[in-house]
């Protein structure tokens, strides 16, 4: 991987006349496929409390999702191992939403596809499958728009020489000593073969 240099992106379509033009857009397969995790989670929670109302009573249901919670506040590795769990569900949103925010789409209105998030030490690392018509300088260009969508203190970008389609996106929320020590920046066009290396788990979530 290498950081993304910046290339074309000035030539593009003036901003207001390409939010007129050209219109994000999703079918309802897409819109359910993005909101799986979401779906799921609140069918699981309703059959699970449904089962436990109808099998052992209110007050024990009542009795045990209290004790859950409290565990859940009272003990800070769940409480962490949630919190990461919900960032990398919640960060493809908001880097779908800095993608249409920041015209980063093609001419038939198609951001980049997410394809992986996986927890980092530093926030999410976000793998993306850039669709013609868009690219990583796209990505570079808005970083500071994907930013703010975020809720991050910055985002980097980097692609693959070999499939210069997949560029990896990582949404920083928490800068360590060594924040990209390899580099000048996190945004440098020095060479690297990979995105830098981070402490602590690296769990995926497609």
């Amino acid at each position: 991987m290498t950081p993304a240099p910046h290339w074309y992106h000035g030539n593009r379509v003036p901003t207001d006349l390409r939010r007129l033009l050209v219109r994000t857009r999703a079918n309802l397969l897409v819109i359910v496929w993005r909101w799986r995790y979401e779906i799921a989670l609140v069918a699981g929670l309703s059959i699970s409390l449904f089962t436990a109302l109808t099998s052992i009573g209110a007050v024990p249901t009542i009795v045990a999702v209290i004790a859950i919670t409290l565990i859940i506040l009272r003990w800070p590795a769940v409480r962490r191992f949630i919190v990461d769990r919900a960032w990398c569900i919640i960060t493809p949103h908001r880097v779908r939403v800095g993608c249409a925010e920041g015209l980063i789409y093609s001419s038939r209105g198609k951001i980049p596809a997410i394809l992986r998030t996986s927890h980092q030490a530093f926030g999410e690392r976000v793998l993306l499958w850039c669709r013609a018509g868009t690219s990583a300088d796209d990505l570079v260009t808005a970083r500071t728009v994907l930013a703010t969508a975020c809720w991050a203190q910055d985002v980097a970008v980097f692609f693959d020489t070999e499939h210069i389609h997949l560029v990896t996106l990582d949404v920083i929320r928490r800068s360590p000593a060594d924040l990209f020590s390899e580099f000048e920046g996190p945004h440098s066009s020095g060479p690297s073969d990979r995105p830098p290396a981070w402490p602590g788990n690296q769990d995926d979530v497609a």
